[in-house]
């Protein structure tokens, strides 16, 4: 379910892009004007691919929304000043390429998994590949060309916006900034509760129990026994002090083996029991 929240978010935030650069350039290009965006945007996303990969060397983000949107702006680019019905057809050829392609081989390259046809997902905390969300961008310069959204004439109101929408108006300029700030604000926030409250004990045991679990189930044992057995089985790694190595997968040989014959003790408990 938040799988399919963040993406449903980052494929408004793409339609909404694409939407933008048609407005923007609904009477002509403004070269100028849009070179100066992509550069603020390729600059942020080379903020962000340089701060993850600090803080999260194994699973930095290499292409993310930002690296999308600017190499999307720069593909969508001349749809602005084609008819509607072009966009469209870029954007469902996006959409299907995945499932029309198949496994090509060179695709797989490390070096080109920014494309989004290779046949395994990097490991990266953030991955927006052109292949099918440039679609999105497509979907969006569609609508734009389509006339659906029209930006308000300042010039044909005299009335002044409400505070609502003058807030609004005001966070939709700063967008970018927002994007760039809101993540470390709140990764910083989680991380001051999480160091004064501890972590949380549940969200740490479930994948492990869960894992557990299946495994427990392939042997024949009944859910129950199952249930019980890896409950024993994370009380009885906690109390011999192997959590954190587990926890870390970091586990020396001799302390898996002691975790396996753990596991096999707890299992044989709880199936002597009624």
């Amino acid at each position: 379910g938040w799988n399919l929240f963040a993406r449903a978010i980052a494929g408004a935030f793409l339609i909404l892009s694409g939407l933008g650069l048609a407005l923007a350039h609904r009477h002509g290009w403004h070269l100028a004007r849009f070179a100066r965006r992509l550069l603020a945007i390729v600059l942020a996303a080379g903020l962000v691919t340089a701060g993850t990969a600090i803080a999260f060397p194994d699973a930095y983000v290499f292409f993310g929304i930002l690296h999308n949107i600017a190499a999307s702006s720069v593909l969508a680019l001349p749809f602005t000043r084609l008819p509607a019905p072009a966009a469209a057809i870029g954007a469902l050829a996006f959409g299907v390429a995945p499932f029309l392609t198949g496994f090509v081989p060179l695709l797989d390259h490390p070096g080109l998994a920014f494309i989004g046809l290779s046949s395994r997902v990097p490991l990266t905390n953030d991955y927006v590949p052109l292949v099918p969300w440039t679609g999105f961008v497509l979907a969006g310069v569609a609508l734009g060309r389509w006339g659906l959204v029209q930006p308000p004439d300042a010039g044909r109101s005299g009335a002044p916006a409400s505070r609502a929408i003058g807030a609004l108006s005001f966070l939709g300029r700063r967008s970018l900034l927002i994007y760039l700030a809101h993540q470390p604000l709140i990764y910083g926030a989680l991380a001051a509760y999480v160091a004064v409250a501890g972590p949380s004990r549940t969200a740490e045991e479930r994948p492990f129990i869960a894992s557990c679990e299946a495994s427990c189930a392939h042997s024949g044992a009944t859910a129950a026994t199952c249930r019980a057995t890896c409950a024993c089985t994370v009380a009885q790694i906690r109390s011999a002090s192997l959590w954190a190595p587990l926890a870390a997968n970091r586990l020396t040989p001799e302390e898996f083996e002691r975790v396996t014959g753990i596991a096999r003790l707890c299992l044989a408990q709880h199936r002597d029991r009624p």
